[in-house]
């Protein structure tokens, strides 16, 4: 029989695809590797934990132009 790839693009349309496969009993597999690359994830990460710790800078819009 055929294999299918589906790319849906919200997490809504993978909950009805995958409630459609199970109502016609279709088996399926899924493939969570992520699209993007580990050290991109970790670094975000660790900037998520650093806003959360409070460790941010801030800069006022008007001095990001001031060359004074």
């Amino acid at each position: 029989m055929e294999t299918l790839s589906v790319h849906p693009k919200t997490k809504k349309q993978l909950d009805a695809v995958v409630a459609v496969l199970k109502a016609l009993e279709i088996s399926f597999e899924t493939d969570e590797k992520s699209p993007y690359n580990p050290e991109f994830v970790a670094k975000m990460e660790r900037g998520e934990a650093d806003i959360k710790a409070g460790r941010t800078t801030t800069i006022k819009p008007a001095d990001i132009w001031n060359l004074d």
